[in-house]
């Protein structure tokens, strides 16, 4: 599954089980954090049942006649101790219970990032960054909360009833049967409001999701919003989906506040029949005060654990969407993936046995290549052949649409043809790992991206063990050092996030000094000059010369002025080569390159002219 379609869920769908036990799995691997939080939130209940149960066996009415004053000589102690346990073993509940949430949190956001890094360069072309940022944090986050805090809870309130329950029955067994008619009243009300609480949270989290996309782009996007005067529609765009949240929401809360108060009507209920029938005994002297007091006290005890067992069933309910969501995502196949017997040689994507990698030479061979994005999408490669040796630079040039980007994107394996097959030295490049290609691989894109960090670490990221001289010399090759080192903190200045902080072109200039310090045998270029402005471009020439050297290079250029000096220029035309050769012999040839070359010309002396 490459394509991950986030609206795909069924929003009436039931209960998952399947999930909940990955869930479950998951939360048991931090048994220790779970088993301290849950035998003391128990201790708690059992405290608390203890605490009103001790007060009914001292005798209300006594003391309030004045008779059995001597027990109040012990019940202050003793109620000095439950206090001090409660306060002790709830601290501990509390303190495990965050330990649990926040490890689990941990882990779930880990494997979902450690996935995302195996997902080929194909899923993050078709799918929202918003979405993907929403999964790996708010669902992950809510996923963690529920299932610490909700299933600790969830334990207090089983231990509780069991212990109030106990109690009743050894105070006044049919009291006890009484509370326990009630509960299934209480299921009967949970099933009906099951799966109208699903619909509207799985509804409320896929709105949350589009917002999150939305903000990501109008982030992300911001320039182009403001070069194109978008605010007006973006913000309608945003206030749009914000009502529709907000209706949705509240429309949830509507539904689950019913749900709660239906629950404690029924408690409330409770609690009135205890005190008038059991007030009537009383007064028929069939059983003391006390009784009464205890009854009362846990009658309104057996409810709140019931509540509590509500609100887990809600929670839950949510808790199921967002892990729906996040098991859907670390569910997802790569596209492109290793045999288990290239894994077995080379290593996985995090875990290499570089001393089986063989050195790359450099010949490049698509055979018979065919290729689409998807069945329902045209054919953009169809029966290509290219055969380049070790060390050749290659050009690719062509109108929009032509295949250029996808011959380096199947060159660099982001994806796979379709039909025929791509060798390296000769051999099928899906006989070797993905980890071994992009090893040996270079990539300078159009629009360079920098991580958050200083230039030095920026540049490092080509070649991890590199020195600070080795980061100085890739810079000077490529021209970038000049303008580095007039910076206030030379190469220890912050980009800023994805490089915000440089000019487009010094952007470029550092991609392609990371590009040199990693020296890779394979290189592509794609219109990695179309940011660089003329002057800056005709220093660049030395640097790209340099570059280019001694390694298989794929250009893509729009600049044709930038590709004179390829060994090899192919002119693509939907698929298919309708020209090659040396930029000489494409002139000499008066075709389609010629024009085009011509054409450029043209209209770059004519720039220079002000015209």
């Amino acid at each position: 599954m490459d394509n991950f379609e986030f609206d795909e869920y069924d929003i009436k769908a039931k209960v998952n089980w399947k999930i909940w036990k990955r869930v479950i799995k998951n939360v048991l691997s931090f048994r220790k954090l779970f088993l301290i939080a849950t035998i003391s939130v128990v201790i708690v209940a059992l405290i608390e049942t203890l605490y009103f149960y001790f007060i009914s066996l001292i005798g209300i009415e006594e003391i309030v006649r004045g008779e059995n004053f001597q027990y109040l000589v012990w019940f202050v102690p003793i109620m000095v101790i439950f206090s001090l346990g409660q306060a002790i073993f709830v601290y501990t509940f509390i303190y495990y219970t965050a330990q649990l949430e926040i490890n689990f949190y941990k882990k779930h956001s880990k494997a979902t990032f450690h996935h995302l890094q195996e997902l080929p360069f194909s899923f993050y072309d078709k799918n929202s960054t918003g979405w993907l940022l929403a999964r790996v944090t708010s669902d992950n986050e809510r996923l963690g909360e529920i299932v610490s805090w909700g299933t600790v809870d969830l334990m207090w309130a089983i231990f509780k009833l069991i212990f109030v329950l106990t109690a009743m029955l050894i105070i006044h067994w049919q009291f006890a049967l009484i509370m326990l008619i009630i509960i299934p009243v209480i299921i009967f009300v949970s099933i009906r409001f099951n799966r109208l609480i699903i619909h509207f949270a799985r509804k409320v989290r896929r709105i949350n999701s589009k917002i999150t996309g939305s903000l990501n782009e109008g982030i992300t996007g911001a320039k182009t919003t403001k070069s194109l005067n978008l605010e007006e529609k973006n913000l309608y765009e945003f206030q749009k989906l914000s009502r529709k949240f907000r209706k949705t929401t509240v429309t949830s809360s509507v539904v689950s506040s019913l749900y709660y108060q239906i629950i404690s009507i029924v408690a409330g209920l409770g609690i009135v029949f205890v005190i008038y029938q059991g007030g009537l005994l009383v007064i028929d002297n069939v059983f003391t005060l006390s009784t009464l007091f205890f009854l009362v006290m846990a009658t309104m005890s057996f409810f709140d654990p019931i509540l509590n067992i509500a609100f887990f069933a809600n929670d839950m309910k949510h808790a199921q969407v967002a892990a729906e969501r996040v098991f859907n995502l670390i569910d997802i196949k790569p596209a492109i993936t290793d045999s288990e017997e290239v894994i077995a040689k080379y290593g996985t994507t995090f875990e290499h046995k570089k001393e089986n990698w063989e050195d790359i030479k450099g010949d490049v061979e698509f055979n018979n290549v065919s290729f689409s994005y998807g069945p329902d999408n045209p054919v953009i490669l169809n029966n290509f052949s290219l055969k380049v040796n070790a060390c050749q630079t290659v050009a690719i040039v062509g109108e929009t649409g032509a295949g250029k980007s996808t011959i380096v994107n199947l060159l660099c394996r982001f994806y796979e043809p379709t039909s025929g097959i791509i060798t390296i030295d000769g051999k099928d490049y899906q006989d070797r790992s993905v980890a071994w290609l992009h090893a040996n691989l270079g990539y300078v894109l159009q629009s360079p991206h920098l991580f958050s960090g200083t230039i030095r670490e920026n540049i490092r990221y080509g070649k991890l063990e590199a020195s600070d001289q080795e980061i100085e010399e890739a810079a000077k090759i490529v021209g970038a050092h000049q303008f580095i080192i007039n910076l206030e903190n030379s190469y220890d200045t912050e980009v800023g996030e994805t490089g915000a902080k440089l000019s487009l072109g010094q952007k470029q200039l550092l991609s392609f000094a990371r590009a040199i310090i990693a020296d890779p045998r394979i290189l592509v270029l794609d219109e990695a000059t179309s940011s660089i402005d003329t002057e800056t471009e005709f220093e660049l020439q030395k640097a790209i010369k340099e570059l280019l050297a001694n390694r298989t290079s794929f250009v893509i250029a729009h600049r044709l002025s930038t590709i004179k000096n390829a060994d090899i220029i192919i002119v693509l035309q939907k698929g298919v080569i309708l020209e090659a050769g040396t930029h000489d012999e494409l002139l000499k040839n008066k075709n389609y390159y010629y024009n085009l070359y011509t054409n450029q010309f043209i209209e770059e002396k004519m720039k220079e002219m002000n015209f």
